[in-house]
């Protein structure tokens, strides 16, 4: 019987299954091709339900282990849980996932009887990972002694999950100074209608009201600590490209960092713009830690977190992989290749003049995503 999903999982389904078909996965250059160097796959480990599953591919076969792991990383082999399965199975069933991925312009799917037979014989009944790590899936690369590396997807055959989720504790403040609103005023500018530009308009407001909106903090402590890692100044860096997000309507990181190139908002020497490519060096250094596993409410100490690197369905159906061994290609790839997107505004709480011990400010919301294309 057919099952319904969503194209989000079975991106990272198809990945996983494309991966143990070709044995072998390019490595991206920054503009997310092929650069024409290969990793290839000795072992990968994914969780289910029930406990992990290891699949080892070789010329002809894969051979799938079931077994448990401990906090430490010991993974104990269920008894008589060896199998083998043809890897004819997934060489067929990579190309049907992709035609299910690239069926009709809806999110939601359907998956035909066929594939959910050869899931089945592949011990597969979680789409999705249920990691605590936010990793998708565990690969060990070239060769058996090699350390295994923690996995994550994106595909741009279906929407995608943020590099950055946004929620209220990714929101930085602006203190409302110039002139002091009466309450009947705030209100007013409050109720502006719901809008795609609704933040703009607001703000633009506030500033022929005589307002001046200027950045005071992050909203949430620990998010502050973790930006502030990257550069005691990067808060108010990030602060300034999501006003000008909103203003200019320019969501592209790389192009909102060229207009701080030219705006220069920390007020520091052209020199060390133009020869240290200072605003530049930041951003690259927060997309990395993002992509690597900073989030706004855990402490973020600069270390290797669990992701090791990313793998990127293309639209054609192919892969390319992004790690951490090469740093700066990977950073070089999401600096051309991130946005800002624009989170829920009611439930992320930002976009209005809210009073706080006297004084009024405005938050926005820092969330980033991949680009589309």
């Amino acid at each position: 019987m057919s099952f319904e999903t969503t194209k989000r999982e079975l991106g990272e389904l198809y990945a996983f299954i494309k991966l143990l078909a070709d044995g072998e996965v390019s490595m991206g250059n920054p503009e997310g091709m092929p650069n024409g160097w290969k990793r290839h796959v000795c072992c990968i480990e994914r969780m289910e339900h029930d406990g992990y599953r290891r699949y080892h591919p070789s010329e002809d076969e894969i051979l799938l282990i079931s077994g448990t792991k401990e906090r430490n990383g010991t993974f104990t082999e269920q008894p008589d849980s060896r199998r083998t399965v043809s890897r004819s199975l997934l060489r067929a069933l990579a190309p049907a996932l992709l035609q299910v991925l690239r069926s009709g312009d809806s999110q939601e799917v359907e998956v035909p009887d066929e594939v959910e037979q050869a899931l089945d014989t592949l011990q597969i009944f979680d789409l999705e990972a249920h990691t605590d790590d936010r990793t998708d899936f565990t690969v060990t690369w070239d060769a058996p002694h090699i350390r295994p590396v923690g996995m994550v997807v994106r595909s741009r055959l279906g929407s995608m999950n943020p590099l950055l989720d946004g929620g209220r504790t990714a929101n930085l403040k602006l203190e409302q100074s110039g002139i002091k609103f009466a309450t009947p005023t705030v209100n007013k500018i409050n109720a502006l209608p719901e809008s795609p530009d609704e933040v703009c308009q607001r703000m633009l407001m506030i500033e022929r009201l005589g307002g001046v909106l200027k950045y005071a903090d992050v909203a949430d402590r620990v998010f502050r600590a973790n930006l502030s890692l990257i550069d005691l100044h990067f808060p108010r860096l990030l602060t300034e490209m999501l006003r000008l997000m909103h203003l200019e309507g320019i969501t592209r990181i790389s192009q909102l960092t060229e207009r701080m190139e030219a705006l220069n908002p920390l007020k520091i020497k052209e020199e060390f713009i133009e020869k240290h490519s200072y605003y530049r060096h930041k951003v690259k250094q927060f997309l990395l830690a993002l992509a690597l596993g900073m989030r706004p409410a855990k402490i973020y100490n600069g270390r290797s977190q669990a992701i090791g690197g990313l793998l990127l369905v293309q639209t054609d159906g192919s892969l390319v992989m992004y790690d951490r061994s090469d740093p700066d290609t990977f950073a070089d790839f999401l600096y051309q290749n991130s946005r800002f997107l624009k989170g829920d505004i009611e439930k992320d709480k930002y976009g209005f003049l809210e009073r706080e011990n006297g004084k009024y400010y405005f938050k926005l919301n820092a969330k980033v995503g991949l680009l589309k294309r």
